[in-house]
């Protein structure tokens, strides 16, 4: 099953599959050797699949092994990566594959980027987050003490393969924390897929294969949608950014690795939710109803040990800031997304909705 993302010259497509055919896909790029990066996680689990696929394909593998969590996007894994790719000997033409959740994608992409001003590059996400969101649309970067993703590049993959199996591995947490993203993806685009999403939730929590499909396809053609008309979030795009300005200030204020990202999104979609409450720009009840279908799903939709002022301080630091203003994507009923200028004293009320200065 393949999404297209058409991207004119840089189209491509996700190709969903099993890892045991990658190797197929990488050779359909007309070369004959590859990179193969990982996290130390995901290697235990997957490496061995992936770089058997490629051997068998004919290709000739380096490989690189890199530390794993958020709190290691940083300056330092990202330069290892850049050093590993020039100890191997790269060329323009060796594609550099990813193999990983978002954190390993986006340092690996940026990576690519970086190395003799731009190698192929190949997203191989094997988590339901960096499948149905972080490894599509082309954004790379590493994290600074300023905030996520401050440093970076938009270096669109050659391909994206999702190999369904991988999920089987994760923890229910980590599949859980996935799940945020989806629900982001269905508050901002498609009604029916939150109502499914509530309706069958006992088939996608025991991950059902063919509800894992409908979800990573749907998301996909969902987001690819929105990267084909707006690639470098000049516009439009900025509407895959709800639920972020409230989750990356939170993230940021706990600490990265406190709170998973899909899990700061969550929670961000609700607070983001007040604020169009707020401006009456909603119904009372639109943050209640997007925090029930998170609930369903196992995820939380406030966090507490962390001060409203300080989330909306951390704000400041958000890369939609324009002039100092921050702009914000938040939702004004399911399905229907509003980009405008929020003021501080707005941020702080929302976020307030969604935390507690103390713990329980």
């Amino acid at each position: 099953m393949r999404v297209n993302v058409d991207l004119d010259e840089r189209a491509y497509d996700i190709v969903l599959g099993e890892l045991n055919g990658l190797g197929a896909e990488v050779l359909a790029l007309g070369v004959r050797r590859c990179v193969l990066v990982t996290n130390d996680v995901v290697s235990e689990l997957h490496l061995e699949t992936a770089r058997a696929s490629l051997v068998r394909a004919g290709l000739r593998v380096d490989t690189l092994v890199i530390p794993d969590g958020e709190r290691l996007k940083n300056r330092d894994t990202w330069w290892s990566i850049v050093e590993g790719l020039l100890a191997v000997q790269v060329d323009r033409k060796t594609p550099v594959v990813s193999l990983g959740g978002g954190v390993t994608g986006d340092l690996v992409g940026f990576a690519a980027a970086s190395v003799l001003r731009g190698l192929p590059f190949v997203q191989v996400p094997t988590t339901l987050l960096a499948m149905v969101d972080a490894s599509v649309g082309g954004k790379t970067g590493f994290n600074t003490a300023g905030g996520k993703n401050l440093v970076g590049a938009f270096h669109q993959p050659r391909f994206v393969f999702a190999p369904l199996d991988t999920l089987s591995t994760l923890s229910d947490a980590e599949f859980r924390c996935g799940l945020g993203e989806v629900v982001k993806h269905a508050v901002i685009a498609d009604p029916e897929l939150l109502e499914w999403l509530v309706d069958e939730r006992a088939a996608v929590l025991g991950r059902d294969r063919a509800a894992l499909t409908h979800i990573v396809r749907r998301c996909c053609e969902i987001k690819a949608a929105v990267v084909v008309e707006d690639e470098r979030e000049s516009g439009v795009r900025a509407v895959l950014n709800c639920g972020h300005t409230i989750g990356h200030a939170l993230e940021r204020v706990l600490g990265y690795g406190a709170l998973r990202h899909g899990e700061a999104v969550g929670i961000g979609l609700v607070g983001e939710a007040a604020i169009a409450v707020g401006r009456g720009e909603a119904e009372a009840s639109l943050p209640s109803s997007i925090g029930a279908a998170l609930s369903a799903l196992g995820l939380p939709i406030a966090v507490a040990g962390v001060e409203a002022a300080a989330v909306a301080a951390a704000t400041a630091m958000d890369k939609k800031r324009e002039r100092g203003i921050v702009r914000v994507a938040y939702p004004v009923k399911i399905g229907e997304v509003r980009i405008a200028e929020v003021e501080r004293a707005e941020l702080r009320a929302a976020a307030a909705t969604v935390t507690h200065p103390e713990e329980p």
